[in-house]
């Protein structure tokens, strides 16, 4: 079973910065391509990024395109996301998840909550 424990979650005001970290066990770390999602207020759970195991592709939703860059240290079993020139819209509490062997979402963290003011 992997265990997905997320971190860095806050109060930023608009057009600030912040970083996220995701720290996995249970698995080798290597072996998963990982993703970050958000669930905003009254929303449902939406993709925000997701990168591969080697870390070499990555992929985002349009709405964070050129703002939020996801990343991964394979050597501290560590996934990130940093998130610049945050908006009011980015507010959600924020997940980490791992891709199981058929390539689906089945593991998930805790979730941070991340709000930004205006």
């Amino acid at each position: 079973q992997v265990q997905l424990v997320e971190s860095g979650g806050g109060l930023v005001q608009a057009g600030g910065s912040l970083r996220l970290s995701c720290v996995v066990s249970g698995r080798i770390f290597s072996n998963l391509a990982m993703g970050w999602f958000r669930r905003a207020p009254g929303k449902e759970r939406e993709f925000v990024a997701g990168i591969n195991r080697s870390g070499s592709r990555t992929s985002y939703v349009d709405s964070v395109k050129g703002r939020f860059t996801i990343s991964r240290d394979n050597a501290k079993n560590t996934l990130y996301v940093q998130m610049n020139n945050r908006k009011p819209e980015d507010t959600a509490v924020y997940y980490c998840a791992a891709k199981n062997y058929l390539g689906t979402y089945d593991n998930w963290g805790q979730g941070t909550q991340v709000t930004v003011s205006s």
